[in-house]
């Protein structure tokens, strides 16, 4: 069990709980009790919620039947959150329009407080950035740390001495943002009429190792040293000329190349260019080359590129030809999505687009007749509406890493329904569940942010995203092995499948609309705008180990599998891990001198450990569940019930990774081109080739095993276990601070997918 509360029914809760939202305090691990009260009291505080709502939320999280964002339960109630200038570090997703330089400062900021990040990088906004005009030459970056911690300077500083600059970075995350920032800046700077010398003082920054205080985790400077240098380079090749898109998408990813370097975080991003951007569409092209004696290496050049997802952007239908290209280009190297951003627009402006019929006519005037006129259209028939105003309304196609928000310069907040824990007939916990995780969003648009950008936006546009997880399951446990042997024969629309979709669309819609009245009556309630669109899927994948569900709406990988999970080698939870009896082995980075995986955790060649945990589903024992083989469902399955869940649940946009064979590759892009064109709510999905040979893929996250596999690996577990408290076995292990820093931007390893596909 879970320190002091609920049975930890899913093997891998207890190692994911205490690596990723558990805070370390003075009187040790906190324990699920402790952080359901902590992440209560901030949002009683923040939301002035009464002793009704806040006992209904604790007895949702209590059960894990609806839990806050994971941004939340790591950082909610803390005095660190309280502050300011840290509010962001409460969202899982953000977007920011690339405008100015600043910009660039606010994403490298966002990102060192744990969000993901999205940026639009289409040219009517870049154009807008500077022309970069001097040449910038870093003579000297000291080492870091050579000043004791109490004369540490927080902020950064600069003097300017003709062509002469000396920056003196502060210990702070402030002082690496402003140095970054400042780098950019110089680059325009109309002061300068030459080549500008710059050195870089780090001795204030605090060395590897030490604490970071507040948000959490270990200081890790390694990466800093080379930014700035790394920096400089990009934008000298832009010299008597503005940024192309593919340097600003650089110009991001060196920052964040720096945030996440040694693990210490790791960073989530979406990157949206124009549909007719050649060169961001092939930017991450041959990225992995070989030489003549077969060795792999990556462009140095472009190798920060794959800190982010990148995705084209249409504005205009799409031919079939133009959509099979890049589900065909998806398919080779997990790159080429696209996003259909009228049908983006359209949901986004919910409010003034109030029917489908609205909605359509939007559509096809933006397609037919162009943005401006769409814009006239809405202005023509909602005067009240300001320029400015329509402007933003009119580019909230901006996407979170993980595709699943929409806006422009947004930052939103998700809550989670674990589906796999309410019963398919008690339609009355059902909604406690969705009122619960309404109001845990809801709270959050209490924020005033510092940055007027984002100030200005949630004025206009106030958003939330209640998600859910454990949507497959759940539809196994309320319709039995039919409903799978339908999934099997690939959804057709017999009576009984039809009465299947009927069935799901009623439990989606019904959902929606307890969302729906639990943020709308809160808002009313506390003076705040409602917000147009409160329903989204997010891809689940790191809170829903805490309760075994299949991540989103997504099948689960198997019946039975090996699930992995990384950590440092060493870890205080890894090792607790292998007294409570699981294995670990090397991480695929480890290798030995002929580049063949380790396979002794503690050889010192080994830098991260996989704690391999054998997992069942909660209805794998159902009678003839094993019949059904799920990594044979067709990509067309799973599409169909993508859009399911897209037209009857989701207001936002639904998180989805399609997993698909080359012979699927022209029916997916007929279904994509389909609904693009007859308006049944397409956005954006991410397609990820699915090859039969699992073992050609060795330690992947996640293996597929049979009944026999799996209870041979339990009765392994059992027999190595040397004791059944997981916390105890903790405390043996657990100094110092916690070296995770809560989780990643859009709590989901699925938003690095497709950066694993690249290397």
């Amino acid at each position: 069990m879970l320190q002091g509360d609920f049975p930890a029914t899913a093997p891998a809760a207890n190692p994911v709980f205490y690596r990723t939202y558990s805070r370390k305090t003075a009187t040790g691990r906190e324990s699920w009790k402790q952080v359901v009260e902590r992440n209560l009291a901030g949002l009683k505080s923040l939301g002035q919620l009464n002793d009704e709502e806040i006992d209904l939320m604790r007895r949702m999280q209590l059960r894990q039947a609806s839990l806050p964002s994971g941004r939340w339960l790591w950082i909610g109630g803390t005095p660190w959150i309280e502050k300011q200038e840290n509010f962001s570090g409460a969202y899982n997703c953000t977007s920011t329009n690339l405008v100015d330089w600043e910009a660039f400062g606010l994403m490298m900021d966002l990102a060192m407080m744990g969000c993901g990040t999205g940026a639009i990088i289409e040219p009517h906004l870049v154009e807008r950035l500077p022309v970069v005009r001097n040449e910038l030459r870093v003579l000297g970056v000291s080492n870091i740390g050579a000043t004791p911690a109490a004369e540490r300077q927080e902020s950064t500083s600069h003097s300017i001495e003709g062509h002469k600059v000396h920056i003196k970075v502060g210990d702070t995350r402030r002082g690496w943002v402003d140095s970054y920032q400042l780098l950019l800046q110089l680059s325009s700077d109309e002061r300068f009429s030459g080549p500008v010398e710059i050195d870089v003082d780090l001795s204030d920054v605090r060395p590897v190792g030490e604490t970071l205080k507040g948000f959490g985790g270990m200081a890790n400077p390694v990466k800093l040293k080379d930014l700035y240098g790394r920096v400089a380079q990009i934008l000298n090749k832009a010299r008597g000329r503005q940024l192309t898109s593919v340097e600003c998408c650089l110009l991001i990813d060196e920052a964040a190349v720096t945030i996440v370097a040694g693990n210490i975080r790791r960073s989530a991003g979406m990157r949206q260019f124009a549909s007719a951007d050649t060169a961001a569409a092939g930017a991450k092209e041959n990225l992995w080359q070989q030489d003549s004696d077969g060795n792999w290496r990556i462009d140095p050049e472009r190798d920060a590129l794959r800190m982010a997802n990148h995705t084209r952007v249409f504005h205009t239908r799409p031919s079939l030809e133009v959509v099979q290209e890049a589900v065909t280009k998806q398919f080779q190297s997990g790159e080429g999505a696209i996003q259909f951003a009228p049908e983006a627009i359209a949901r986004s402006n919910a409010d003034l687009l109030t029917t489908a019929e609205l909605r359509q006519e939007f559509q096809e005037i933006y397609c037919e007749q162009g943005r401006q006129e769409a814009g006239r259209w809405l202005q023509l028939n909602h005067p009240e509406i300001t320029e400015a105003e329509l402007e933003h309304r009119l580019g909230r196609y901006g996407l979170n890493p993980c595709g699943e928000i929409l806006g422009a310069d947004f930052h939103c907040n998700l809550a989670e329904v674990h589906l796999n824990r309410l019963d398919p007939d008690d339609l009355e916990g059902q909604s406690d569940a969705f009122r619960a995780a309404g109001l845990s969003v809801a709270c959050l648009l209490n924020h005033r942010f510092e940055v007027e950008r984002y100030r200005q936006s949630r004025a206009w546009d106030p958003i939330v995203g209640v998600s859910f997880t454990g949507l497959f399951d759940f539809f196994v446990h309320a319709f039995g092995t039919p409903w799978l042997e339908w999934w099997a024969a690939g959804r057709p629309e017999t009576a009984e499948g039809l009465a299947f979709k009927e069935q799901e669309a009623a439990y989606l819609s019904r959902w929606k609309t307890t969302v729906n009245e639990a943020v709308w009556d809160y808002c009313d309630r506390h003076g705040l705008r409602r917000p147009n669109r409160c329903t989204t899927v997010q891809p689940a994948g790191t809170k829903s180990l805490l309760t075994g569900a299949a991540p989103g709406w997504h099948p689960p990988k198997a019946q039975r599998f090996i699930r992995r999970i990384t950590f440092r080698k060493n870890d205080p939870v890894a090792l607790a891990c292998m007294d409570y009896g699981y294995s670990i082995v090397p991480s695929q980075s480890d290798k030995d001198e002929q580049g063949r995986l380790l396979d002794d955790p503690f050889d010192p060649r080994c830098t991260e450990w996989l704690v391999e945990i054998p997992t069942e589903v909660s209805w794998a024992n159902l009678p003839g569940a094993d019949q059904v083989e799920i990594n044979n469902f067709s990509a067309m399955a799973q599409f169909d019930f993508y859009m399911q869940v897209q037209q009857h649940y989701t207001a936002h946009n639904t998180s989805a990774t399609i997993e698909f064979r080359e012979n699927e590759i022209e029916p997916l892009a007929e279904a994509i081109h389909a609904s693009i064109g007859e308006g049944k709510g397409y956005i954006s999905a991410a397609l990820l080739a699915r090859f039969d040979a699992n073992a050609t893929f060795p330690r992947l996250p996640f293996e597929p095993i049979s009944q026999a596999g799996y209870e041979e690996l339990q009765a392994e577990v059992i027999k190595r276990r040397s004791t059944s408290d997981f916390f105890e076995a903790l405390q043996r292990y657990d100094q110092g601070e916690l070296v995770e820093a809560g989780p990643a931007g859009c709590d989901s390893d699925k938003c690095l997918l497709p950066l694993a596909k690249q290397g």
